[in-house]
């Protein structure tokens, strides 16, 4: 049972964490604060609080705010070319799983030359060493989905070929994250949902991954514990604050499986219908995806890796002849997304034909296809497209 543990970021996890940005060690003297094209971070006050902080820490800041949900190659240079033009040494990646991950992709462009796509593995992607490293990261997250804050993990959209790309390396791991589920309370309920699944799918794909280990499996099932409890109360009492700390613990675990296992090709299949359809949230696609895709590798992996996320998920595996156990897993799945008000999300809702799912199956392999060499089936096109057929509904 081989593993490689390595998580460098140092997180600051608890109600009030956000107040620690002005006395812990700074990585820099002037940063390049990142927020999404929204108006939350301002509205709410995060980004004057993020200001104050850093300022009360003697450190100056420069604000770059277009970052789009899906964030783009385009974003990525022009912010880059701003950290490098104002002089910044470290990247604040502030917001969501969106904002964070365009920090980190910022932080490596503000170290290299070129283009950012020089230094992608996959689809029309380079593939170059980014040998330059990063500017020091800070990852201050307001929403629980990703676990970006404890991986090294960046996703990022070339929007003239409609390629969503991953990447990262040693250097792309955040140097601070700061995880204050006091700066979640304002989420939408929508988005509580969809970001919460997004965890969830980051734990149970790691979970079934082949290259899952001890370490990475005993993050993954207290995050699928946590999360099929917790995010439905999330969800439907926003303002409740113990399960909006359980909720953003599980995200932060979810980062830890990413750190340790990896992804398996459901996140291949999502990207593929958000890099052609940006307006879709990532987890909503997920979960668009999960019942038809966790239901194909039913009979086609150990069983006993299903009946465990059941029983996480507070099934009574024992109770059911064993034949029945695995399938438990679906069921409990089918209840978490019912009770958290995302049972009909369909994928034509966000525009996505039944003509373009075989164009959405090559895009998957073509550009995220290292993720299928962790599935523990090997999934043929035809296979592909059938999921996103039965997924399609």
């Amino acid at each position: 049972m081989p593993f490689t543990f390595f998580m460098p970021a140092n997180i600051i996890f608890g109600s009030g964490a956000l107040d620690e940005l002005g006395r812990l060690p700074l990585p820099g003297r002037k940063a390049l604060i990142v927020i999404s094209a929204g108006a939350s971070m301002r509205k709410l006050g995060f980004l004057k609080r993020v200001e104050d902080l850093l300022h009360k820490n003697s450190a100056e800041s420069v604000v770059y705010d277009k970052i789009q949900p899906n964030p783009t190659r385009s974003s990525i240079m022009e912010a880059a070319a701003l950290a490098r033009t104002k002089g910044c040494d470290f990247v604040v990646g502030l917001g969501g799983g969106s904002s964070i991950d365009a920090a980190k992709a910022i932080a490596v462009m503000a170290k290299n030359p070129g283009d950012y796509w020089d230094y992608i593995s996959g689809g029309s992607g380079g593939g170059k060493p980014a040998t330059g490293g990063a500017l020091a990261i800070v990852a201050i997250t307001t929403t629980a989905g990703t676990g970006t804050e404890a991986d090294p993990w960046t996703v990022v959209t070339k929007e003239e070929t409609n390629e969503k790309i991953g990447f990262g390396n040693k250097d792309t791991f955040p140097v601070l994250s700061i995880v204050d589920p006091d700066l979640m309370l304002s989420v939408p309920k929508a988005l509580t949902a969809y970001q919460g699944f997004d965890a969830f799918f980051h734990a149970a794909e790691g979970y079934i991954a082949n290259c899952s280990n001890p370490i990475s499996d005993m993050f993954a099932l207290k995050s699928i514990e946590l999360l099929a409890r917790w995010l439905p109360v999330a969800v439907n009492d926003g303002g409740n604050k113990e399960a909006r700390a359980n909720v953003a613990l599980a995200n932060t675990l979810s980062g830890f499986v990413e750190s340790t296992s990896c992804c398996t090709s459901e996140h291949s299949l999502e990207h593929a219908m958000s890099a052609f359809h940006p307006k879709l949230e990532h987890g909503a696609g997920l979960i668009m995806l999960s019942r038809a895709y966790f239901g194909f590798f039913l009979e086609k992996i150990d069983g006993g890796l299903y009946e465990a996320m059941a029983r996480a998920m507070g099934e009574n595996v024992e109770a059911l002849p064993p034949a029945q156990r695995a399938a438990a897993f679906l069921t409990a799945l089918e209840k978490m997304i019912a009770a958290c008000g995302v049972d009909t999300l369909k994928m034509s809702d966000y525009g996505i034909t039944r003509a373009e799912l075989p164009a959405l199956a090559k895009n998957a392999f073509e550009t995220m296809g290292g993720l299928f060499g962790f599935d523990r089936y090997k999934l043929s096109f035809d296979e592909v497209v059938a999921i996103y057929e039965k997924a399609f509904g």
